[in-house]
């Protein structure tokens, strides 16, 4: 499920670190996140769905890898990142 042109700036937008800023860890998980998110709700209704699911686990590895990576680098941005995005509790 890739996301509009309108969903992407907006998530730039919001999570950028610098005004030129378009691929920074923050702004990739924000994105993998809407991805996720949107995915999981087309899996709900179809269920035997089995490309898209595999493509899903592949994006939550991915975020996984990028959050542990902020996380070594300032917990308080990982911290910060988690609460805007509203993952892990």
């Amino acid at each position: 499920m890739p996301l509009d042109t309108a969903e992407k700036q907006k998530l730039i937008e919001t999570h950028q670190v610098h005004a030129t800023d378009t691929g920074s860890v923050e702004v990739q998980v924000a994105m993998l996140s809407k991805r996720i998110s949107k995915l999981s709700d087309h899996l709900q209704s179809n269920i035997h769905d089995f490309a898209s699911r595999q493509g899903l686990l592949k994006m939550i590895g991915k975020r996984k890898r990028l959050l542990s990576y902020i996380k070594e680098k300032d917990v308080k941005k990982y911290q910060d990142l988690i609460t805007k995005i509203g993952i892990r509790g």
